[in-house]
């Protein structure tokens, strides 16, 4: 059983949840690394800091992050790339392989369409988790990362599988 680190990068806000995959994925914890008003430096610091505690703490096997999506703001795009980037240092600081997930393929295994709002996100990973009360939306984002992780390690096995089984690709 694997535990999967699942993060939400942000400069104000970084999201992250470690799961357990399994039968049935496991919460360890859901939360999130908020971040000062202060020059941007020293956030992307707080959040290599954050994330290096949280990978200490929890011992995370792999990370899975959200990739960067183009939006209208390329000030706030180049943000969010060094953001992820300070999140990304964390992990492979410490040998933690690292997978990437566009938002609409974390949006897909988690409510089954690219195109959910973060209220769907956040109830679907209530349900799925099984965590009572309410999440932090940057939080619920983690957790879908984290699920994506394990859903797609999951296909990918079985791909394997398939593909040893009868010697050639589906």
């Amino acid at each position: 059983m694997a535990r999967i680190l699942g993060i939400d990068p942000g400069s104000t806000i970084t999201g992250f949840a470690v799961i357990e995959s399994g039968a049935q994925p496991r919460s360890i914890v859901i939360d999130c690394i908020r971040l000062p008003r202060t020059d941007f430096p020293t956030r992307l610091g707080l959040i290599f800091k954050g994330l290096s505690e949280v990978i200490e703490t929890y011992g995370p096997d792999q990370m899975a992050i959200e990739n960067v999506f183009v939006s209208r703001n390329a000030a706030s795009a180049l943000k969010l790339g060094q953001a992820r980037g300070a999140a990304i240092c964390a992990a492979a600081a410490r040998g933690i392989p690292v997978a990437e997930y566009t938002p609409t393929q974390i949006k897909q295994a988690i409510v089954g369409r690219g195109h959910a709002d973060k209220t769907q996100i956040q109830h679907m990973i209530q349900v799925l988790l099984g965590v009572s009360g309410g999440l932090q939306a940057d939080a619920a984002d983690a957790a879908g990362v984290a699920i994506c992780h394990v859903h797609h390690a999951r296909t990918a096995s079985r791909m394997r599988v398939a593909v040893s089984t009868t010697g050639r690709r589906a």
